[in-house]
């Protein structure tokens, strides 16, 4: 149900943006997102029937001040009462969908906490709900070691063991797990001719959070960051995001596997400083001969 909500409260979102678009708003082009807390200071000024873009733009904080002059031109629009109403009714609702999610993020970590199998144990060896949170903490809890990968938040660690569950003896190796969310990839064959396999069937749910965690995770500097970028390079951003959704799965049954394991980020470089050095000089030299070059190489002394 949670998932149902946020992504009502997206289209929502999505609703407001068409309409300030239609309104000649162009918010959205200057600012990151709609739900940033400048875009709806502005919003809720032109609900209340101002209509000035330089009063409008000076609602701007932190980093969006230094783009008045796009702000400008972006809230002179064509916005009246008539859009102001729907927008207060869009607003309205997102207000009530995120009491909702609020409220079942509430009901959703007690249910959690009572899980035995999700509980932390201390240092000296006692367990319960609020154990393990300590620095030396034997086990950490289950949703605290999910947390700490890259992408992956208290709530989608939450949504990802309601779907996987904390037993991981049902999946004798993460490849059975990976196979049984749908990620495992495949490739068809007739011939000489090798194509893609389709996406199988899997967990959608899960699936969904992982590909939500695979993008987080391409926003930072780690070791899946630099995976995600290597990947789409050659292959596409869709590709990408189904490898590093798996390789997250992949780290996530290793630690609800072993609960006395935690995650170690390999870091940003982690393919480059294991990258064979020859191996690259080839590399660059095989391009720069295909362009019609002579290449010579002199080492520095």
């Amino acid at each position: 149900m949670r998932a149902r909500l946020v992504q009502e409260r997206t289209r929502c979102w999505q609703r407001l943006e068409k309409l300030l678009e239609g309104a000649l708003i162009k918010l959205s082009s200057v600012a990151s997102k709609l739900t940033t807390i400048s875009a709806q200071d502005m919003i809720k000024a032109m609900i209340a029937g101002q209509r000035d873009p330089k009063v409008l733009a000076g609602l701007a904080r932190t980093g969006m001040k230094a783009k008045h002059d796009d702000l400008v031109a972006a809230l002179d629009g064509m916005f009246d009462d008539h859009h102001g109403e729907l927008a207060q009714l869009l607003l309205d609702q997102i207000a009530v969908l995120d009491g909702k999610i609020t409220q079942l993020d509430t009901r959703i970590g007690q249910a959690v906490a009572a899980l035995p199998a999700a509980w932390g144990i201390n240092a000296d060896g006692t367990t319960g709900p609020g154990a393990g949170t300590g620095p030396d903490a034997a086990v950490l809890p289950a949703v605290t070691r999910l947390a700490q990968i890259p992408g992956v938040s208290e709530n989608l660690a939450r949504a990802i063991i309601a779907e996987t569950g904390l037993d991981m003896t049902r999946f004798p190796a993460a490849a059975h797990l990976v196979s049984w969310a749908g990620l495992c990839p495949s490739a068809r064959q007739s011939g000489p001719r090798t194509r893609a396999g389709k996406k199988g069937q899997g967990n959608t749910w899960l699936r969904g959070s992982l590909g939500q965690a695979a993008l987080g995770a391409a926003r930072t500097t780690t070791f899946l960051g630099e995976r995600y970028h290597r990947i789409a390079r050659r292959r596409g951003k869709a590709k990408a995001q189904v490898a590093v959704a798996r390789s997250i799965l992949v780290i996530i049954w290793h630690l609800l596997a072993d609960p006395a394991a935690r995650f170690t980020d390999l870091g940003y470089g982690y393919y480059q400083d294991r990258t064979d050095k020859d191996r690259k000089l080839r590399n660059h030299v095989r391009q720069i001969e295909a362009l019609g070059f002579t290449v010579t190489l002199i080492k520095d002394t």
